[in-house]
């Protein structure tokens, strides 16, 4: 009997060690494993989740198009000042939850790619006092890096907005007048780039890389300012863990050239620059085979770099047609609606529209193209595509592209090969 009782309480209590361990909430919603990502070695294939954690109007202009004609809600900035935070919030977890989900992390892994980039703003991580943003988007991110473990993904992680705005583009959070650098804006950077590092420090079998700052405006800011900056955004990512891998932007410098003699000391340093020939009338003016022609040309740049680069976004697109694509309320280049710019074509079906809905001659084009910047980004390290969805910009909309056979599959597949030599 003594025996039978105490087998009994042995197995009550294992029993209540299962049950506190299945239900104990692990930190932060997230595992630790341990799996790591060879940026040497391994190619990166990859595809941006813009437009979710961090608005860009152009990506869903639904949900700024009551200011269509006001010009005066043009970023998430000035989204959440002029609805309060209440009402911000219950518009945005609504985009949050449905914009996104675990259906399109299944979907890009099916279709070959092995990383998401996902931005974030330092709102969400590392609030300042004052800002009209609001937060909530980290258990969305949360969700995020399950549903990429489940799909066999890797996340990098994109600071994407510092404070003060690091480049004055609306998709940094706040478009103007460019501010960061100034007060205590680089220690504020710092500590959201803390924040997260430590928030994932548990999770680096997932989220394999953290990008310290998207896109500084490198020619309206410190250059040195920005390399001090990276020095330290490193520290403080590698004090979280070893594990991680981090990732420095080009700042619009020369990535073949300008930053081959920074970080020699410093392991795991990864290069973004984003590759783009839109916005410049010369770009937009380029006939399909001089687009393809300059895309070609970065792959010998990029084998030349002396450490791994990333071209961490890049897109279909050979027109700045979308709409809002310069910023909410402006035309584009390509069919002269931009100031100071003349007509080159027409934006029909590409202002608004769908991968299906695409003339003949665009769906040709746009697969020409991106088997052109495969080829060209997969000499050094790899690529992310730039977006996964939008509302209504086809060119850039990388889930239809695969559906409509204009981003190819598998993705070796080419109906235009050796275009690269």
């Amino acid at each position: 009997m003594i025996y039978i009782s105490t087998l009994l309480r042995s197995a009550t209590a294992i029993l209540a060690f299962l049950s506190t361990a299945n239900t104990a909430p692990t930190p932060n919603n997230v595992c630790k494993r341990a799996v790591a990502f060879d940026y040497n070695g391994d190619k990166v294939r990859a595809v941006n989740l813009g437009g979710w954690l961090v608005l860009e109007p152009w990506i869903t202009p639904s949900i700024f198009e009551e200011w269509s004609t006001t010009n005066t809600v043009l970023d998430e900035y000035t989204y959440t000042m002029t609805l309060g935070k209440s009402e911000a919030l219950s518009r945005l977890h609504n985009h949050w939850s449905t914009f996104i989900t675990q259906d399109d992390f299944s979907a890009i892994a099916q279709a070959g790619l092995n990383h998401v980039r996902i931005p974030i703003g330092y709102w969400a991580v590392a609030p300042v006092e004052g800002d009209p943003y609001v937060q909530g988007q980290l258990d969305f991110l949360d969700n995020a890096i399950n549903w990429a473990r489940e799909a066999g993904l890797k996340v990098l992680l994109d600071l994407h907005g510092a404070p003060g705005s690091q480049n004055g583009f609306d998709n940094s959070g706040k478009f103007g007048s460019i501010e960061w650098q100034q007060g205590d804006t680089v220690s504020q950077t710092l500590t959201a780039i803390e924040n997260l590092s430590n928030r994932y420090a548990g999770a680096t079998d997932v989220v394999t890389a953290i990008e310290l700052l998207n896109e500084p405006l490198g020619q309206s800011l410190d250059l040195d300012g920005v390399k001090d900056f990276y020095r330290n955004g490193y520290g403080r990512v590698k004090a979280a863990s070893s594990d991680f891998a981090v990732v420095i932007s080009d700042a619009f410098q020369d990535f073949s050239s300008y930053w081959n003699d920074f970080g020699s000391d410093l392991a795991d340093l990864i290069l973004d620059t984003h590759q783009y020939q839109i916005f410049s009338p010369e770009q937009v003016g380029r006939s399909p085979s001089d687009h393809v022609s300059a895309a070609c040309a970065l792959g010998p740049q990029l084998a030349g770099t002396n450490k791994p680069v990333i071209v961490g976004e890049w897109t279909g697109a050979q027109t700045d047609c979308a709409k809002w694509l310069n910023g909410l309320g402006k035309g584009a280049r390509y069919d002269g609606t931009f100031p100071d710019s003349s007509y080159t074509g027409t934006c029909e079906g590409k202002y608004t529209g769908t991968v299906a809905g695409l003339s003949s001659d665009d769906k040709n084009n746009i697969r020409s193209y991106i088997e052109a910047q495969l080829d060209a980004y997969e000499q050094r390290t790899g690529w992310a595509f730039w977006t996964w969805k939008t509302e209504s910009a086809p060119e850039w909309h990388m889930k239809d592209l695969l559906a409509e056979g204009l981003f190819p599959q598998p993705l070796s597949s080419r109906q235009y090969p050796g275009q690269c030599g």
